[in-house]
């Protein structure tokens, strides 16, 4: 799919930061580490069904105490992210969060004007919605850039409006209301969530956030206990991280 602009669309460009320095941590990663113990989810729950937002403005699933917590910076719009919730599905969630070893926050790292109104659409939905609606996302990305591609002209009349009224008319043109509505997120949901424009604000100061942090410059990055995962991109070399880390 062709990147749509993302500059003119958002409030404020993604531009050049004074970059801070990533997380220092006093682990190597990489050395092999003592297994970490099991710890026992709430009565009747699995880790895995437990998801809170953070601070930050991510959300996390797992035990929010979790010994390793991995941040994972992803864009809605990104193939590797796709790739990566398809391979890890099952397997995260049933060996490393259910243990109550391992939590994942997602912190979205939006890179256009698309993935910025479908991130926030899943930020507007209920909070246990929110793993359910990404990985819907990544799983249905064909449709939804389909649906983005199909009126052209309908987008660039929708991007001449201010911006209040310009996210809700790019959602009807592109066909972004109508994907979310066949999973359960109604008109006048979409429509409020994309009225108001400090939702999009939000995920934009994420995004900075990241890149001044921890110096984000693609998606998928993972942060582990604070350090920048280098290198790892895909679920089997973050498995054997995590193992490595003590999670086996």
């Amino acid at each position: 799919m062709t990147r749509l602009p993302l500059r003119p669309i958002l409030l404020a460009s993604i531009g050049a930061l004074a970059l801070a320095g990533c997380g220092k941590g006093t682990t190597d990663q990489s050395k092999e580490q003592a297994v970490v113990a099991k710890v026992a989810a709430p009565a009747g729950k699995q880790w895995s069904m437990t998801v809170t937002k953070t601070a930050e403005g991510g959300y996390l699933m797992g035990n929010p105490d979790a010994p390793i917590k991995i941040i994972e910076y992803a864009s809605l719009t990104c193939s590797h992210c796709a790739d990566f919730s398809k391979e890890s599905h099952e397997e995260i969630k049933r060996d490393f969060i259910d243990s109550g070893r391992v939590s994942l926050e997602v912190r979205n790292f939006i890179r256009d004007p698309l993935d910025a109104m479908a991130a926030a659409v899943a930020h507007c939905s209920p909070v246990d919605r929110y793993f359910p609606l990404q990985e819907n996302v990544f799983a249905s990305q064909a449709e939804l850039f389909a649906g983005a591609q199909a009126n052209p002209k309908g987008g660039e009349a929708a991007m001449a409006l201010p911006p209040a009224q310009r996210f809700p008319a790019l959602a009807k043109a592109w066909k972004l209301e109508e994907f979310f509505q066949s999973r359960g997120v109604t008109a006048d949901q979409i429509n409020a969530c994309l009225s108001n424009v400090d939702n999009i604000s939000k995920l934009e100061q994420m995004t900075n956030k990241g890149i001044e942090q921890f110096k984000i410059q693609g998606t998928p990055t993972f942060v582990i206990n604070g350090q920048v995962a280098e290198g790892i991109t895909t679920w089997g070399p973050l498995r054997d991280r995590l193992r490595t880390m003590g999670a086996r």
